[in-house]
């Protein structure tokens, strides 16, 4: 048990230093916050890059009125 307290203590004494470095009024994303918007930069670059390709197959022509009607009543006298 003191082992451990000796270490974080030990760890705690290197660290202090450290954070007097920093600004205290300033904060900053860091490493992790890049990497974080960067893997979302991402996923929304492959998601429009998906939609586009599936927007590109749909097919925006409406089908004519007789053309429908005629499908339909086809599909009615084959299913009876």
């Amino acid at each position: 048990m003191a082992d451990m307290s000796a270490s974080a203590s030990l760890a705690m004494t290197h660290l202090v230093p450290l954070a007097k470095e920093f600004d205290e009024d300033k904060v900053t994303p860091g490493v992790l916050g890049f990497i974080v918007f960067a893997v979302m930069a991402l996923a929304v670059w492959g998601l429009m890059k998906s939609m586009n390709r599936h927007m590109g197959r749909v097919n925006f022509a409406q089908p004519d009125d007789k053309a429908a009607g005629a499908a339909a009543s086809d599909a009615d006298k084959s299913t009876a």
